[in-house]
């Protein structure tokens, strides 16, 4: 079954060192008496949940599955029970407002709660971690009413949310939606139509389930400017808000996936069921991308955590594994073989995982602070660029993080030979859950197109050189350093690079878009690098002010630095030479000639 140990020391750095999360809180006033002893001790006892009770179910849930039976879906055996003990200890109110029954701490803490629910058990995770994203589209976008019954209701765990928005017709090309949604004479609306692919759709692990389901009015025009937000509950609630009248909306059946099997991923089946409307008529979309984006960022998050707890496993086995001797001699005289971690391709195999979760995890914590800034620093400037951070860099979360992890758990597999193939050690299901990270929510292709032509593109490049502004702060300070050459340099020249490269792609748009099409994937590929390699030379500093401690944490950062700079940064030279190559190798070719 393998191991899942949080890892709180890492975690800490990064809060702690490479953050400075305390003072960053004082400026944020309902935050300012939150201490480091608080969110350590927070987050301590999450990884003492999430190892005991969560990260045993994780191949359970995987060998079990979901059970569907005339519209009724069971949740593997375990499910159910340690939901109720995650309700019960409050997890789910961690991050939510007060007013609503939320313990009111950070979206940086609450981020870090789920990297390492998702670590233990991605399948389980999705239950609360899709109820979380409901409360926060609710509670931005609901009518006072609204909020008053259903926020209590999901911020304490009794009841769980989705998202309803795709159909059997379209994926990600929501503006074709046929839902439809007619008024009834009380206020609410007549929803029929049918939903595919809606994760946690059906289950036993709650008394409700809150569906946020996208539809048209019977005037709204064609397209996304005609698509309207409704709360569909499966239970109606009653005059007391307890769980009513069933509602027209049932699970229809479940999917047989390639992965993570423990959570129900429904058809969902929507006769003349009643709905309310939640913000503007046909401005559904607006709010519905409030829990679209915490999804993008959620699912960042599956990758991190997939990430860690394969390479958690693929280092013990590393150090345990004996095969043949070192190239250089024997390492181990007194055994039979070394250990394969003496050997340069697993070092790199198990170095790869290790850099790209370490800069992961720096990236997603900074990138939840400046959430915490955009809702809650008293400065309107401050709130308003950390916002346009966050816009710019949630498609760099959402597909560099996932491809990484896809990467890592692969390279975690091999690491482990032919038992890696074997699903008794269960290094193969963590490839198999990480897979999906790269396609729901937006598949990666469609966030590096929102990268680009949204979010760089769109405004000129605005966001990117604040992003940018940092970076160049950074080498300034350090570039006349000596110590800090081996990192400052590569870092100044990505930068160069990518906004050399930024300049082409849109010159090479504006005369014809497929160009922008053609470069998106490598060039997230690219600034998802530039990301890194900035973190990655911060956190240098910080190892090398540090190495003279003794503690061999920074010994072994300053290490893995020196790696990513050396071994992973200049895959950015093929994807910028992919970038520049254009769309014509692409688009010549007719399409019966495939």
């Amino acid at each position: 079954m393998g191991q899942y140990t949080a890892p709180l020391r890492d975690m800490q750095f990064v809060l702690h060192e490479l953050l400075d999360v305390e003072n960053e809180l004082k400026a944020l006033p309902r935050h300012a008496d939150i201490d480091a002893d608080t969110i350590n001790q927070v987050l301590k006892e999450a990884g003492k949940f999430c190892s005991e009770v969560v990260f045993p179910l994780n191949q359970v849930g995987d060998q079990e599955g979901c059970r569907y039976h005339d519209g009724v879906v069971k949740a593997p055996t375990g499910f159910k029970e340690a939901y109720q003990q995650y309700v019960d200890a409050g997890w789910p109110a961690l991050a939510c407002d007060p007013d609503h029954g939320g313990q009111g701490l950070p979206v940086l803490v609450n981020n870090a709660l789920y990297e390492m629910l998702n670590s233990a058990n991605q399948a389980w995770t999705m239950y609360p971690g899709l109820s979380h994203g409901a409360y926060e589209c609710l509670h931005a976008h609901g009518t006072p009413a609204q909020k008053a019954v259903y926020l209590p209701k999901i911020v304490s765990g009794e009841w769980t949310g989705t998202m309803c928005l795709t159909e059997p017709h379209c994926g990600t090309d929501l503006g074709i939606l046929r839902s439809k949604a007619e008024p009834n004479d009380d206020g609410s609306y007549a929803i029929t139509g049918t939903k595919i692919f809606i994760s946690a759709g059906e289950h036993d692990l709650a008394a409700n389930i809150i569906h946020l389901v996208l539809a048209r009015l019977p005037d709204a025009p064609p397209g996304t400017k005609g698509i309207s937000l409704f709360i569909v509950p499966k239970f109606i609630p009653d005059e007391h808000g307890a769980p009513g009248q069933r509602n027209g909306i049932r699970c229809g059946s479940i999917e047989h996936k390639m992965g993570i099997h423990g959570n129900a991923t429904c058809v969902m089946n929507l006769d003349g069921a009643r709905g309310w409307l939640v913000g503007e008529p046909n401005k559904g979309l607006n709010a519905m991308f409030v829990m679209m984006n915490a999804a993008r960022l959620g699912v960042g998050m599956q990758g991190l955590g997939l990430t860690e707890v394969a390479y958690q496993n693929s280092l013990a086995y590393a150090k345990d594994r004996l095969q043949m001797r070192s190239l250089t001699g024997p390492k181990a005289p007194d055994k039979p073989a070394d250990p394969i971690i003496v050997h340069p391709d697993v070092r790199r195999m198990l170095l790869t995982q290790k850099a790209y979760l370490e800069a992961g995890r720096a990236f997603s914590y900074w990138t939840a602070l400046q959430i915490d800034r955009e809702l809650s620093h008293t400065d309107e400037s401050v709130r308003k660029e950390a916002a346009d951070l966050v816009a710019l860099l949630t498609p760099v979360i959402k597909a560099f993080l996932t491809d990484n992890a896809f990467t890592s758990t692969n390279l975690a597999m091999q690491v482990y030979g032919g038992h890696g193939y074997i699903a008794e050690w269960g290094m193969e299901q963590y490839v198999r859950d990480a897979r999906i990270n790269m396609i729901y929510e937006g598949t990666n292709t469609i966030q590096s197109l929102d990268l680009l032509g949204r979010k760089v593109l769109g405004d000129m490049g605005a966001k990117l050189k604040k992003f940018g502004k940092m970076v160049q702060d950074f080498v300034e300070q350090e570039g006349v350093k000596e110590e800090m050459q081996e990192f400052v340099n590569p870092l100044a020249d990505i930068g160069d690079k990518v906004q050399k490269l930024t300049m082409e792609i849109g010159m090479k748009a504006m005369g014809n878009q497929d160009e922008a099409g053609a470069a998106a994937v490598d060039y997230l590929r690219v600034v998802g690098h530039l990301v890194f390699a900035y973190f990655w030379a911060r956190m240098a500093r910080i190892a090398l002010d540090k190495q003279g401690s003794g503690d061999p944490f920074y010994t072994s950062k300053l290490a893995t630095a020196r790696f990513y700079f050396a071994k992973l940064l200049p895959e950015t030279a093929y994807h910028i030479r992919a970038a520049r190559a254009g769309s014509k190798t692409l688009m010549d070719l007719e399409a019966d000639l495939f």
